[in-house]
């Protein structure tokens, strides 16, 4: 079966030009060796390269590939666990990252090297020695210098030479040319290359040595001025700046120059607010910009109109998400602009306000995210994850404010998809622990949610010495709140290990000590867990304190809330003899888990949903599930024994299965469950047809629905044999073209070869003449 193709490369937003020898290169490396790297100056086009050379190689990774951005990083701890995040692995670890490798024919994408470079050498040399089917991409100014490491220096766009003759059609001849031109187009329309304009335009990429962000960012001032104008301005910049940097390799002094260039052209509210902007790490929304970039020559209500100016001018760029509207910069710009801030005092100032503007942040979602906005808080705090690190890093940097780091990383506490990982949390805990050992209650705070961390890890030994001195800190201080907190998760570490009814006495005391507090997401929590314990106690109190929380949840609107609590109510009416009604209650559950994107309810979810139509003599389907359940498991790391309140229920629906169904036939269905994708799982529970099984082909009799009329044409071309060149020549079109169609084809019928279109094509053909 045709496996679907999986990643997160994103969808190219503008043209592709040129790059043609560098394409074919890159791929035949990555088919020789094990790893390429793509060297050259900031701006070069080293990071679009890597992610069209992944795109075009698609078909031959199977297993997926995926774009390890590691600009926002600060601290080198987080390498693996971000390599780990994107592609699934949620144990940050290098062993189990390995593990996850281990098998999968897939292609890692690591771009911006450069600042952790050893890291990335060890870490890319373990992980190729480990998985002999990964192949990796990187991108750096240097190489790595990892064993066996094929390098590839990314030149400038092709240019014609300074004693050339300039033709006409100069677009057609020279990448530079055609990319400016391209993008010019799209802010001026009607735009070309003609005889009048090639000389000056040709002039203009050559100073410019073909650095398409050079380019790019020149394209951009054709909105207001003749490219005779812009090399006017250009040459009197070059002659400036080439004096104060002569250390620099051309195309890197003629790269800053432009950059300078562009600052120079902004105003000064600008030029401020650019340099503010660099505080950011990983993009910001306006409401941030206004927070922390007001203020000392920039009003809050001229923020908006300072930011849409940056946003013309090319510095910042604009990304529209379901949240709102966000601003990204690239990070060449970025670290210009904190380069222009020379008084340290300043950048102080500056990091201070971005800091306290995250733990703002933090705090907010941690007091309000118990209700409507629940959603919204948890894309949110994803979000600003690179934001929140950065202020992390520089809390425990600064002497004397790690005691900011010990609020941010507690008050993430109850958003558990908040970190990457729960090992996340615990880095910035531990560290920030550490550092401020002084008696306060952030860290007697800190304790008991490093301690919930740790637990959810699957390390109950770590836990308890942190309980331990998260109670006598808030004993010692008199702080309630703390002391409710403690009591909360000494109770959820009892629920861990199975023990019932010391879980039952510690949560149902968690409760009212929250209530009493006026902590109602704090109470929720706890009370979601003491429905937990009463269900597998056999508790009679069990069905109140269920509908208790969903009734509560749903009052406040609490999506992800209200999918556990559906669980847990779910959980109860089949412990009690229920499975009719318990079955819609727990697909009820399922298909919010999905649209909170919680892989780890979802896996809970199927777990239910098989010991529920276990019962119910479905004993196939049943079988089918926790292969299911089980696939969800490893795909996020993980399994039930980490989980002991809920792996007693599994194998004795385990055993009773493989009993009735026999072995093999146990097997079967378990093994069925288990090779199918997420969205396949789900469909499956819920018994709901999906659009299409995933990876298997489209049916022979209907291959020409999906695809359009040039598609069509093309591929009955592909059918009689044609290549790529010939289907061009035939058709009057680009070569690029018309392998573009051809790639299409292939996707949208997921096929693997010309000769299955061939195949289908005829098979097509021969119905027509029946």
């Amino acid at each position: 079966m045709t496996r679907r193709h999986t990643g997160n490369l994103p969808a190219e937003l503008t043209s592709f030009v040129g790059r043609r020898h560098e394409l074919a290169e890159t791929k035949r490396l990555l088919a020789a060796g094990r790893m390429v790297t793509l060297t050259g100056p900031g701006g070069v086009g080293k990071t679009r390269l890597a992610m069209r050379v992944a795109a075009e190689m698609s078909r031959v990774f199977p297993d997926g590939m995926w774009l390890i951005d590691l600009a926002p990083l600060t601290a080198e701890e987080l390498l693996t666990e971000t390599i780990g995040e994107t592609i699934g692995c949620h144990h940050p670890d290098v062993a189990s990252l390995s593990e996850h490798l281990l098998g999968k024919r897939l292609l890692l994408v690591l771009d911006n090297c450069e600042h952790l470079l050893n890291e990335c050498a060890i870490l890319a040399g373990k992980l190729l020695s480990a998985a002999p089917e990964l192949r990796i991409l990187a991108t750096s100014r240097q190489s790595l210098g990892v064993q066996s490491e094929h390098l590839l220096e990314v030149p400038p766009l092709t240019v014609p030479g300074a004693d050339e003759t300039v033709l006409a059609d100069a677009e057609a001849h020279y990448e530079a040319v055609r990319l400016f031109a391209d993008r010019v187009a799209a802010v001026v329309p009607g735009f070309t290359v003609n005889e009048a304009n090639s000389g000056a335009v040709t002039q203009l990429c050559r100073r410019l040595d073909g650095i398409p962000l050079a380019i790019e960012l020149a394209a951009v001032r054709m909105r207001a001025l003749s490219v005779d104008q812009i090399l006017d301005r250009l040459n009197d910049r070059f002659q400036l700046l080439s004096k104060g940097h002569m250390v620099a390799v051309p195309r890197q002094r003629t790269l800053q120059t432009l950059v300078d260039w562009s600052h120079h052209l902004c105003s000064p509210e600008e030029r401020t607010l650019w340099e503010r902007l660099s505080v950011f790490s990983g993009g910001c929304d306006l409401e941030a910009v206004e927070e922390v970039c007001s203020g000392d020559g920039i009003t809050r209500e001229d923020v908006l109109h300072v930011l849409t100016e940056l946003v013309d001018k090319s510095i910042l760029r604009r990304k529209t998400q379901s949240s709102g509207m966000r601003y990204e910069m690239l990070e060449t710009l970025r670290q210009y602009g904190w380069e222009r801030i020379a008084d340290p005092q300043q950048r102080t100032a500056l990091r201070l306000r971005h800091r306290d503007w995250c733990r703002d942040l933090a705090a907010r979602a941690e007091a309000e995210w118990f209700g409507e906005h629940q959603m919204e808080w948890l894309v949110r705090i994803r979000q600003e994850q690179a934001n929140v690190r950065a202020a992390l890093e520089f809390s425990l940097s600064e002497p004397g404010q790690a005691w900011a780091a010990l609020e941010i990383a507690a008050a993430m506490w109850s958003h558990r998809l908040s970190w990457s990982s729960p090992s996340e949390g615990h880095h910035w805990l531990e560290r920030a622990l550490a550092q401020e050992p002084g008696p306060s209650a952030a860290r007697a705070k800190a304790l008991w949610v490093d301690a919930w961390l740790v637990l959810l890890q699957g390390d109950p030994l770590a836990a308890r010495p942190l309980l331990r001195e998260s109670r006598a800190l808030a004993e010692q201080l008199g702080d309630e709140a703390q002391l409710a907190g403690t009591v909360h998760i000494t109770g959820f570490a009892a629920l861990l290990a199975g023990d019932f009814a010391r879980a039952y006495t510690l949560l149902e005391d968690a409760v009212a000590r929250r209530r009493a507090l006026g902590h109602p997401g704090h109470a929720w929590v706890a009370l979601f867990q003491l429905s937990i314990a009463a269900v597998l106690l056999g508790d009679d109190r069990s069905t109140a304190l269920c509908q208790e929380a969903l009734e509560l949840s749903r009052r406040v609107n609490a999506d992800w809330s209200v999918s556990y609590a559906l669980w847990v109510t779910a959980l109860d009416r089949w412990r009690r003899g229920d499975p009719g009604s318990a079955l819609p209650m727990m697909r009820d559950a399922l298909r919010l888990k999905l649209r909170c994107n919680d892989h780890l309810g979802i896996a809970q979810c199927l777990e239910g949903l098989a010991w529920i139509m276990a019962d119910q003599q479905r004993d196939k389907r049943a079988a089918q599930l926790l292969g299911a359940a089980q696939m969800v498991w490893r795909s996020i790391e993980t399994s039930l024994s980490g989980l002991g309140h809920l792996a007693g229920l599994h194998i004795l629906c385990e055993a009773r299965l493989r009993e009735s169904l026999r072995e093999e036939a146990f097997t079967a269905a378990f093994t069925y469950g288990s090779e199918l994708t997420l969205d396949q799982a789900v469909a499956h529970a819920l018994e709901e047809k999906p659009s299409r099984e995933a990876g298997s082909a489209q049916p022979e009799s209907d291959v020409a629905s999906v695809l359009t009329r040039r598609e069509r044409e093309i591929a009955e071309l592909v059918a009689r044999g044609l290549s790529n060149k010939q289907i061009a020549e035939t058709l009057v079109i680009a070569q690029r073209t018309a392998e573009g169609h051809v790639e299409n084809i292939l996707r949208k019928l997921s096929f693997t070869s010309r000769s299955q279109v061939a195949k289908a094509w005829s098979s097509r053909q021969r119905a027509g003449r029946q």
